[in-house]
């Protein structure tokens, strides 16, 4: 199974934030991302998944190391994530997710439910890969 997504980071009162969502039909805190829709190249499923999910169009930056586990059906999965940039829009609770929080870095660890998720955060936002090219909020 094929999947993508995105570690999406901004500026809030002079810190980095980065958007968690929390998803009641599993019950836990993720980063966004979904699956591919037939035809549909990862980075555009990235960045569908990710509106869809936390209702902000985004900009990919750059792609983070892809990420691969079993899901609760014992199915491979195999998700590609992208650094994003929020460009416009907001957050409305909806059916897939029913919360959106902008957490630090730290804050962001201690609450995602999986491992692979607190890895992502970790090498994109606190290893510095990156700057922000911008400031929001």
């Amino acid at each position: 199974m094929a999947a993508a997504g995105g570690v999406v980071a901004r500026r809030m009162r002079g810190r980095t934030r980065v958007a968690v969502i929390h998803r009641p039909k599993y019950m836990d805190w993720s980063l966004p991302k979904g699956k591919l829709e037939k035809g549909e190249k990862f980075k555009q499923a990235a960045l569908r998944e990710v509106e869809e999910e936390i209702g902000w169009r985004c900009r990919a930056l750059s792609e983070l190391p892809e990420v691969s586990y079993l899901d609760r059906k014992a199915r491979r999965k195999l998700v590609r994530y992208w650094l994003m940039e929020p460009i416009d829009g907001g957050f409305e609770p909806h059916g897939e997710v029913d919360e959106l929080r902008w957490l630090t870095p730290r804050e962001a660890e201690r609450l995602l439910t999986y491992d692979h998720d607190r890895d992502l955060v970790r090498t994109a936002i606190r290893g510095r890969r990156w700057r922000l090219p911008f400031t929001r909020g």
